[in-house]
């Protein structure tokens, strides 16, 4: 993968769901440019442009896999890659 999208690599590989961080799906999202609102240990995020909203929490410090599959659905729909890195 191209150095910009380094966060995004082992989210969209689909091999590593059970073993992402939770801050590494937060930093892929971050770099895709979305916006970031917490309530409690929901983390949710908004793009401008993208009607779907994501709602990801952490278990412990991983993240849910049912929640980085989402997230690589939404990545593939969209196809979005980092903006800012």
């Amino acid at each position: 993968m191209k150095k910009k999208n380094k966060h995004l690599g082992p989210i969209m590989s689909g091999k590593q769901d059970k073993n992402t961080l939770f801050a590494e799906l937060c930093r892929a999202l971050e770099t895709m440019g979305f916006d970031l609102r917490v309530n409690g240990s929901h983390h949710i995020y908004t793009k401008e442009g993208i009607p779907e909203i994501l709602n990801v929490q952490p278990d412990d410090n991983m993240a849910k896999p049912y929640q980085v599959k989402q997230v690589r659905e939404l990545i593939k729909k969209y196809n979005l890659e980092a903006e800012n890195e």
